[in-house]
């Protein structure tokens, strides 16, 4: 074990009682000196003013939290401070990051670490610092305490949703470039022409007048009921006096939900009476936007399941039973206690990878108790289930059921024929019927609702039954390999304004009709039109990629900009180095494997693609921009 040398000069964020000290912590969005992923950089050392305990006291009490730890071996004590952040960063979610690194250096280790949403990583390492610093000391940690908040901050970032969060990982793990565009609160997939822009499952490719269609209810059931498609009958009122009214024309039980809404939110379902309707029709005008007019749809409720059909690219691909949540008596504990005992459970979890969420208590929960003469302070007997809500909403905490391998060939048809009628990408839709193992022509079957950003992470992971990848489904439909998601890009250590704007107009001249991005520390170019250059180097970068008409990318990244900023991007086609640095010639390290390499050394070239390799020397006075342009030519 190699024990880092203490460092003399004066620390940075210790306190006087600390072992360690950590400080330059430094974001990098993207590849950078240390790591090929976005990372969180820093310095740990020791501070001289308290012994560490050895590494074996550390691990002791570290597994006992994080047992996967327990049984490896450990060089350093930054090796093991770098190993917890890892684990610890997970969340208890299953995070996708595992890359991180340790660079010794004369007084301290610089470590690395990859990380999705920034402050939730740089939390975690303060986290896991006050936790070795407790053990040091022998001092109780709250870890549960304090892990709880660590959970919380990721859940709350714009990474956290479960439907984003799955997305994310899986575009991650099939290598297309993914980042969040700030302004405007969208995801990125892919670069330049090649790019889709969304939020959850609505996508820059959808059609806008469709998504807005499917959330005004009323109109979109008679288009429904137009074509032929199975939809309950219903009429729509403003007042409470027109519920009760519809309710009786349209008959017992009834479903009462506003027109305008998404999630159920505001939905009440077999409503037997005309005190449950006046309950239901406040709830749904309670849910109207103060935008929106009063518009509340009373239908006919049918007796059966709810599933949920989910269709991509028009195709059939995944269904879902929703059950509402329920709990099951033990002879002695209240519904309150049986909720708050179910919610502990691990997949109640409610983060982004978690299949249930938490049961939530509100005013539909104990009306639907009082129904069945219960309160929550009511004591269930043994083996006894009690269902606490009539409609299966996942985010109250209902329970999700795979269906995909029961439905009916009927069903699919349908589910594909509706799906066919909207340009959406993503479409659910909710119906209620007996069995889906059963044709709708049966009978039993009714479309309650299609909705145009349906979450998928209860097809990923439903609480029962088989897992299907529907966001792999999602991606592939714009990129059916990481190739697809991509546009040629050129890196340079360094290019002067003259060498690139030759190169722009070497490459316009063989393809003119395209349009290239190029950005060096002297200023940001679309073809030869100079653009507003942005003080921060990589936001210049990000703008290029986020144009829908780039081809192509020239960006300069040389040591300083590697070493303060990191890239943007992952992965280059052609890598061009001017005598470079031992940092600038990390470049190579974000080569894609088929990349050509060019290299400088004094007078002498070095060019590499895919075991290939030529050397030779410039003569004197020989230009060094022919011999790249030429390579380029080759690989365009």
């Amino acid at each position: 074990m190699v024990r880092e040398r203490i460092n003399d000069d004066p620390r940075v964020n210790a306190r006087h009682k600390d072992a360690f000290d950590i400080f330059n912590l430094k974001h990098y969005v993207g590849p950078n000196p240390y790591l090929s992923t976005a990372a969180i950089v820093f310095d740990f050392d020791f501070t001289g003013y308290l012994e560490p305990s050895s590494i074996g006291d550390y691990v002791g009490e570290i597994g006992k939290l994080c047992p996967q730890l327990k049984d490896k071996e450990y060089e350093s004590y930054g090796h093991l401070f770098a190993e917890t952040i890892m684990d610890v960063g997970k969340l208890q979610m299953g995070l996708h990051p595992k890359e991180w690194s340790i660079n010794p250096y004369k007084n301290y280790q610089r470590i690395a670490i990859e990380t999705i949403h920034a402050r939730t990583t740089k939390s975690v390492i303060y986290f896991v610092w006050d936790w070795l610093e407790a053990i040091t000391q022998n001092d109780d940690f709250s870890f549960q305490k304090k892990f709880k908040p660590l959970q919380e901050m990721f859940r709350a970032s714009v990474y956290g949703g479960p439907t984003v969060y799955s997305l994310f990982r899986t575009a991650t793990q099939k290598g297309i470039p993914v980042f969040y565009l700030w302004d405007e609160g969208l995801m990125q997939y892919g670069y330049g022409k090649k790019l889709v822009r969304g939020v959850a499952t609505t996508f820059d490719r959808d059609s806008h007048l469709d998504s807005d269609f499917t959330t005004r209810k009323d109109d979109c059931k008679a288009f429904l009921d137009t074509l032929g498609f199975p939809v309950p009958k219903g009429e729509i009122v403003r007042t409470l006096s027109g519920a009760l009214d519809a309710a009786d024309i349209v008959g017992y039980p009834v479903a009462i939900k506003p027109v305008v809404g998404h999630k159920g939110i505001g939905v009440t379902a077999n409503v037997q009476n005309g005190e449950e309707v006046e309950h239901a029709f406040y709830r749904a005008l309670k849910a109207i936007p103060e935008s929106q007019p009063v518009d509340i749809i009373v239908e006919k409720s049918y007796q059966g399941s709810d599933f949920r059909l989910l269709c991509v690219n028009g195709k059939f691909v995944a269904a879902t039973e929703r059950r509402p949540a329920w709990v099951v008596g033990d002879g002695y504990s209240t519904i309150s206690e049986l909720i708050a005992k179910e919610n502990a459970k691990p997949e109640r979890l409610d983060t982004p990878t978690s299949p249930m969420g938490k049961i939530q208590v509100d005013e539909a929960m104990e009306m639907f108790l009082d129904e069945q003469n219960l309160t929550m302070d009511s004591v269930i007997e043994a083996e006894k289930t009690v269902y606490l809500r009539k409609v299966a909403n996942l985010s109250a905490g209902g329970v999700s059921i795979d269906a995909t391998s029961t439905v009916h060939p009927d069903n699919i048809i349908l589910a594909q024929d509706v799906a066919q009628h909207f340009r959406l990408v993503c479409m659910g839709i909710d119906v209620i019927a007996g069995t889906l193992a059963e044709s709708w022509k049966s009978g039993n079957f009714a479309i309650i609702e299609i909705n145009a950003a349906p979450g998928i992470f209860m097809h990923l992971n439903p609480a029962f039954g088989e897992s299907i990848d529907v966001p792999s489904f999602i991606i592939e439909t714009f990129f059916k390999s990481a190739i697809d998601s991509r546009i040629p890009i050129i890196t340079f250590n360094r290019i002067s304004l003259k060498e690139l704007e030759e190169t722009i107009d070497h490459i316009l001249l063989k393809y003119p009709g395209w349009t290239i991005g190029a950005v060096c520390r002297q200023g940001v170019f679309v073809n030869r039109s100079e653009k507003v250059m942005h003080k921060d180097y990589n936001t210049n970068v990000q703008s290029l990629l986020r144009n829908p008409k780039l081809d192509l990318l020239i960006a300069e990244y040389c040591e300083d900009i590697l070493e303060s900023d990191g890239m943007f991007y992952q992965g280059s086609n052609i890598i061009v180095l001017d005598n470079p640095t031992t940092t600038e010639k990390t470049l190579v390290r974000n080569a894609y494997e088929d990349a050509t390499i060019v290299e400088k050394q004094g007078d002498n070239i070095s060019i590499r693609r895919q075991g290939w390799m030529e050397n030779y020397q410039l003569r004197p006075g020989e230009s060094f921009t022919p011999v790249y342009l030429k390579q380029i030519g080759v690989i365009l």
